[in-house]
C-alpha cells in the first residue's frame, strides 16, 4: 500500500490542480468506490455538488479534501487509496480509464478529478471534521491517527516515549499508526537499517537515543523518497498526472534479499513478518537475544 511519501506526492499534485475550485457534478460509476460513505451513492454526489475545495490535507498515509462550510458544518472528502487507488487530474474530453470509479467535474470546465481503482479496495467518503487529541481538525475515521515524523508539529521525544511503553517488537510499533503515522513496511525496513536496529527488538529495551535515531532515520528516508516521487513497485502507484516515482532504485534493504549490504557487504536476509516480509542485514542489524516476532 502507498506510504507517506507516495500520498504526499498525490496531495501536492491535488493542491496544485483542485484547490479553490467549485465542484459542479459528481458521477459514481461503481458503488463500491463510495461504500464507506454511510448515505450511499446519491448522498455522496449531492453532498459534493456546489461545494468548493478549500484545503488538501494529509496525516500519515491518510488524505482528504476539505470543503467549504455547509449547513451541516465542516466536512471533508476522505480518500482511501487501498492497494490500487489513484487520484488523477484529466482533461474532461479524455476518455475514461478502464477502472474509473468516480468522476468529479468543476464549474470552470477545467481538468476534472478522477478516482481510478483496479482492485476496488479503496474509496471516497464524506465525513465531519472533528478535533484530534493532539490538535487540528481531522475527518472522524482518522481522528485517532498520530502525527508523522515529517509533520512540523511532530514531537519526537513524545513519540519515542510512546513506542517504549508499547512492549512489542520495534517494527510492529513503527507500523502502529496510533503511535506514529505514515511509516509502512518499506520505510520501516529502510529506517531500521539506517539506525542499525533489528525489527524484532523489544521496544521496552530501546534506549531514548535509539528511538530518536530510528524515527529520525524514518523522516530522512521518507524525505529522500518524496524528492524522487515516492516508491513505485508497480504501475498502480502514480501521481495525479499518472507518473511513477523512482525511489525504489535507492532502497538499501527492502526487496534486496541475497544482495550485498551497501554498508558491510553481507547478504541481505528476508524473514517472514505479519504475513509480509522484513529485510535486514545480519551483521549491521543482529537479532536480539530476546525478540518479539
Amino acid at each position: 500500500m502507498p506510504e507517506l511519501p507516495e500520498v504526499e506526492v498525490v496531495r501536492r499534485g491535488l493542491a496544485d490542480h483542485v484547490l479553490h475550485r467549485r465542484i459542479a457534478a459528481v458521477t459514481v460509476w461503481h458503488p463500491r468506490a463510495v461504500r464507506r460513505h454511510v448515505g450511499g451513492v446519491a448522498d455522496f454526489a449531492g453532498r459534493l455538488a456546489g461545494r468548493t475545495i478549500t484545503g488538501v490535507r494529509r496525516r500519515g498515509k491518510y488524505l482528504w479534501l476539505e470543503l467549504d462550510v455547509s449547513a451541516a458544518g465542516d466536512d471533508a472528502v476522505l480518500a482511501h487509496l487501498g492497494m490500487s487507488g489513484q487520484l488523477l487530474v484529466a482533461d474532461s474530453g479524455r476518455a475514461g480509464e478502464k477502472h474509473l470509479r468516480v468522476r468529479i467535474a468543476f464549474d470552470d470546465d477545467g481538468p476534472e478529478l478522477r478516482f481510478v481503482d483496479q482492485r476496488t479496495f479503496g474509496g471516497l467518503s464524506v465525513h465531519p471534521l472533528t478535533p484530534a487529541a493532539d490538535g487540528g481538525l481531522l475527518p472522524e475515521p482518522v481522528a485517532h491517527i498520530a502525527r508523522d515524523p515529517m509533520d512540523p508539529s511532530f514531537r519526537l521525544d513524545d513519540a519515542v516515549a510512546a513506542i517504549r511503553r508499547r512492549r512489542t517488537g520495534l517494527k510492529r510499533a513503527l507500523l502502529d499508526q496510533t503511535l506514529v503515522s505514515g511509516i509502512g513496511n518499506i520505510y520501516a525496513d529502510e529506517a531500521l537499517w539506517r539506525a542499525r536496529l533489528h525489527w524484532a527488538r523489544p521496544t521496552e529495551t530501546l534506549t531514548r537515543a535509539q528511538g530518536r535515531a530510528v524515527l529520525s532515520a524514518a523522516a530522512e528516508v521518507m524525505a529522500e523518497a518524496l524528492e524522487q516521487g515516492g516508491t513505485s513497485f508497480d504501475a498502480l502507484y502514480v501521481n495525479v498526472n499518472g507518473a511513477s516515482g523512482y525511489f525504489d532504485r535507492s532502497l538499501n534493504v527492502y526487496g534486496q534479499a541475497d544482495r550485498a549490504c551497501r554498508r558491510c557487504g553481507t547478504p541481505i536476509r528476508r524473514e517472514p513478518f505479519m504475513n509480509r516480509s522484513s529485510f535486514s542485514c545480519p551483521r549491521c542489524q543482529p537479532r536480539p537475544r530476546r525478540a518479539h516476532g
